[in-house]
């Protein structure tokens, strides 16, 4: 494959077989890589073979050549051997392994760029070592292998895995199993007490692979105690009993080893029944409804959840939305009975009451379908009581009183008359909307009679082609060609002299239904409009199964359909021409047909003026000038905005005049009185006209103004991964625009290829990339100008593994088995919290290191167990929760008693004597040998020994004993005698 590159920065991929050639072919400005198609696969060798690459390299001028591995220049060695000329370039692999394999890429370079090109080698042989085998689950017969796939697989794939085992102290492997597939391995049939060494081999087609060994594992039971259950929790309370959980134990260290310390005490609980949410109220419904107003009414809960209701809440959503609105008091409804106010008129409501208790809010209970906000219509009704009913007698001269309850709405017309038409001047009649009232004072024969009360109102009419026909003993209403307008309840009256009796009958008429109501258009955007409606009043005496939308343009007299399936009462038409004038209508459809339509009463344009302009800010004020900026408006009304006007209003003045005409959304206003107030408001013009103003928050005083610098930072610490990269942006304010500097630990910033300053009128920003534990501190940014000085202290954590813990490590005690050790916290913790500290000894004899504890909490420790006479050394080293850092090492300490023998006492002294006594005293000895004195041995000898010789005389020893050791004090005496014969 040949390709063309045009100048720059270009690379090249490809693969070989065996002997591989490239070819690059690099002319300045114009390279030119010529590939051959034959090397598109990797260059595959036997391990053991050669291989060589090969490329021939033109440019001008003469490209360097150079050839790299994983990112690293290789260089000429005896096994790799590179050899370049002018155009000409082989690099040769002798004896190819494993490791061998990879990427090899030429790059050849001048100054009219570069060109690359990468060799993939792949060496087919046995596989490497398998990844972190690890021993688990050790018991005194068992443990458990895990490991990881090899990274090298030697060019094929892995068949099977080989484990084997030699106890310490032999020198033979012998196989635990020779077929494996899995990457995890139980162990049996171990003997307890053992010392076992495992190594895993993998297995490919090229023969068996490098092992991977185990430390050594001694093969015994974990017998520990248990860590202590978890804090425990009691989750079901009542009067008289309690159910009480709890987590098992991080590790339970087997059951053999008796109990575990016990877990963090719980908190107090009270045994006391629990109380719970009450109940869905019962039975909810509408009592009444007017056209601002719906009456509801339901029972108590069945269950009140063990505590006293304490209220009720009534709220209300429209059907299409999911917005509850609550409507009682803040602190509940207690009656059982509520009436919903400030409703819309012939609007439908979901409406939701909840019970309340000391737990809260209960489930809600629905009142059944959706009540609609309209006055009921209901035709009037008087109730006669009891003794009504019957003649009322009344003694002459008495006051007559005849109290009729009514019903009906809208409020009937009440009229009061006698059987034949006598006057009711004596009457006191009174009349309310629930009740009337006819007194007549001081009767007389002439007020006995009949009376007949007549209550009327506009409940309803017959329509005018109804038929009525009346017998002596039936009446008969009759329409033909009925309709759906002649559906509704019609009230039937009766009246006679002895009295009115009233009947009614609910017709529904089956047909397509009316026309739906309130049709209106919102939101007009460009391409689109959305409308809403309300249902038809006559629904034709069946459900309304769907609308029909339909448009049209004002150019046009028929209409499209838009969706002949919109199931709710708004819908958004998308796919709008923008500026043309548009009609619409919505037609309802039941299982009868398409009803009538109801149409929008003005034309609608998808175009409108915009939206106001959004904040407004004032960016900079002189004693002439005043700038300012702003937001675009959220929506341009359908069509582009063509500017901005800047008004102004000056202080005393109610006239708005414009004082800038800008596209953008800034601007300066000039020629302002120094010291005058001024109001300014900005407003969006598109072809639609102009948007409504958006006023600047305060006015402004024509003058200059000085800002004291400082900085608006959120926060003042920040936390970063070793590695990532660090990016702290201030906002700063303040005027004149102050002079920004940067500091760490006092000292001033210099900037890097890592580290950058960078700083405009509003803000400061630093940026370090790959952070280290160098970059960690306190960093002060300082804000100067003429007007003052504010500074601003940030600190930097770089989260990382700690540095070594804070030597010397210390030696507080040493014993014949034991020495205690102390050392200091790190001075740089990482970041965040030391977790523990591991403490590792090692006798001095050899270099190796064991772990005395990985768990160490605090900075000292009493390492036990050692052998007296041992010289050790110790290393301590930190551990969070990102690593562990380097160590510390002891000096060398040899495990004995920091005590020995004491030195002598000094020369006694006789204080005093008597015939049979003496008060011997001494000093004590200069040195205790580093333990207090126990007693002194006291020996006497007499001055004058009888018949004292020779033999008397000799060595004799003074012992001191105390628990550090015996001091021997010698004291030669010699006898002065005749010479021996």
């Amino acid at each position: 494959a040949c390709g063309f590159l045009e100048e720059g920065r270009h690379s090249a991929q490809g693969d070989t077989k065996n002997q591989h050639r490239n070819y690059f072919n690099i002319n300045y400005p114009q390279y030119q890589l010529d590939v051959d198609a034959s090397y598109s696969s990797n260059v595959i060798v036997m391990a053991g073979e050669v291989f060589k690459l090969e490329a021939n390299v033109t440019g001008r001028p003469l490209p360097s050549l150079v050839w790299t591995k994983e990112g690293k220049e290789l260089e000429d060695t005896g096994k790799l051997e590179i050899k370049t000329s002018d155009f000409h370039t082989t690099l040769t692999n002798k004896d190819s392994l494993r490791r061998d394999g990879g990427a090899f890429t030429l790059t050849a370079s001048n100054p009219g760029g570069f060109a690359k090109f990468t060799f993939n080698v792949k060496v087919l042989d046995r596989p490497g070592p398998p990844d972190s085998l690890t021993v688990t689950d050790i018991t005194a017969e068992k443990c458990v292998l895990n490991w990881l796939h090899p990274t090298h697989d030697g060019g094929a794939k892995i068949e099977y895995f080989v484990i084997q085992k030699r106890e310490t102290s032999r020198l033979a492997w012998t196989n635990v199993a020779t077929d494996l597939q899995a990457n995890r391995f139980k162990v049996t049939k171990l003997l307890k007490g053992n010392e076992y060494i495992f190594r895993v081999m993998a297995v490919n087609k090229y023969g068996v692979g490098e092992p991977l060994e185990s430390e050594p594992v001694i093969c015994a039971n974990p017998y520990i105690p248990s860590d202590p259950p978890q804090q425990p929790e009691v989750t079901t309370i009542t009067k008289d009993s309690m159910v009480v959980c709890w987590e098992r134990p991080e590790h339970d260290g087997e059951n053999n080893a008796g109990l575990s310390q016990p877990s963090p005490s719980s908190p107090f609980y009270k045994a006391e029944d629990t109380i719970f949410q009450p109940g869905p109220p019962g039975n909810p419904r509408v009592l009444d409804t007017t056209k601002s107003s719906i009456t509801l009414a339901w029972n108590k809960p069945v269950y009140d959840g063990g505590s006293e209701i304490t209220g009720y809440i009534v709220e209300t959503c429209l059907p299409e939305e999911d917005e509850w609105t609550i409507h009682t008091p803040k602190k509940g409804w207690t009656a059982t009975s509520f009436t919903i106010t400030n409703l819309k008129e012939n609007q439908e409501y979901k409406i939701n009451i909840c019970a309340t208790n000391c737990e809260g809010v209960g489930e809600p209970a629905a009142v059944p379908g959706t009540p609609k906000a309209e006055d009921r219509l209901l035709p009037p009704e008087i109730e006669l009581g009891a003794e009504l009913r019957k003649v009322v007698c009344i003694r002459a001269c008495s006051t007559l009183r005849l109290f009729v309850p009514i019903k009906g709405r809208p409020a009937p017309e009440v009229k009061w008359s006698r059987e034949h038409g006598q006057s009711l001047d004596k009457a006191n009649i009174e009349i309310t909307s629930s009740f009337t009232t006819l007194q007549v004072e001081n009767v007389d024969r002439f007020d006995g009679g009949k009376y007949m009360v007549t209550v009327e109102n506009a409940s309803g009419t017959l329509p005018s082609k109804a038929q009525i026909e009346t017998g002596d003993n039936y009446t008969q209403l009759s329409i033909d060609i009925c309709d759906r307008y002649d559906a509704g309840k019609y009230i039937l009256n009766l009246e006679n002299s002895a009295g009115t009796k009233s009947a009614f009958v609910s017709v529904k008429v089956l047909d397509t239904p009316g026309a739906p109501l309130n049709l209106t258009v919102k939101d007009i955007k460009r391409e689109s409009v959305t409308l809403t409606w309300e249902p038809p009043l006559i629904d034709g005496g069946a459900r309304i199964k769907n609308y029909l939308v339909e448009k049209r343009e004002s150019t046009r007299k028929v209409y499209s359909n838009v969706d002949n399936k919109c199931t709710k009462t708004s819908y958004r038409i998308t796919g709008l021409t923008e500026g043309i004038i548009y009609y619409f209508r919505v037609l309802a459809e039941n299982e009868f047909g398409v009803g009538l339509p109801v149409e929008t009463k003005d034309a609608v344009r998808t175009s409108e003026p915009p939206l106001p302009v959004g904040k407004i800010t004032l960016t900079e004020v002189t004693k002439t000038t005043a700038s300012l900026s702003w937001e675009k408006p959220v929506h341009d009304g359908g069509s582009r905005i063509m500017g901005y006007y800047i008004e102004m209003q000056a202080e005393g003045s109610e006239e708005w005049a414009v004082a800038a005409t800008t596209k953008s959304c800034e601007a300066t206003v000039t020629g302002l009185s120094t010291g005058h107030e001024y109001l300014f408001r900005v407003l969006a013009f598109n072809e639609k006209g102009k948007s409504d103003p958006r006023s600047l928050a305060a006015p402004v005083t024509a003058k200059d103004v000085t800002i004291e610098p400082r900085f608006k930072t959120a926060f003042n610490t920040y936390s970063l991964l070793h590695g990532d990269d660090l990016k702290i942006e201030i906002p700063v304010i303040g005027h004149p625009a102050p002079k920004i500097e940067w500091k760490k630990e006092g000292q001033a910033l210099k900037e890097t290829t890592r580290l950058n300053v960078s700083s405009t009128k509003s803000s400061t920003k630093l940026c370090i990339k790959d952070a280290n534990k160098e970059d960690s501190g306190k960093y002060t940014v300082i804000a100067t100008s003429n007007v003052g000085t504010v500074t601003e202290e940030i600190t930097v954590i770089v989260l990382d593994k700690p540095g070594p813990p804070t030597g010397p490590v210390k030696i507080e005690d040493v014993s014949s088995n034991y020495v205690t050790l102390s050392w200091e916290p790190p001075e740089y913790t990482g970041g965040c919290q030391i977790n523990n500290y591991i403490v590792e000894k090692r006798d001095t004899t050899t270099t190796a290191w064991q772990i005395v504890s990985a768990t160490i909490a605090r900075t000292t420790i009493k390492v036990t167990k050692l052998k007296t006479g041992v010289e050790y050394q110790f290393r301590v080293s930190a551990e969070n929760r990102y690593g562990k850092s380097s160590a510390i090492i002891s000096s060398a300490v040899v495990a004995q008693y920091p005590f020995s023998e004491p030195s002598a006492p000094g020369t006694p002294i006789i204080s005093a004597a008597t015939k049979d006594n003496m008060t011997v005293e001494w000093k004590p000895p200069t040195n205790n040998g580093g333990s207090p004195i126990l007693g002194y041995h006291l020996e006497r000898k007499e001055k004058n020994i009888k018949d004292c010789i020779r033999v008397d005389g000799g060595h004799f020893v003074l012992k001191l004993v105390n628990v550090g050791g015996v001091k021997m004090i010698p004291i030669n005496v010699k006898v002065l005698d005749r010479p021996a014969q």
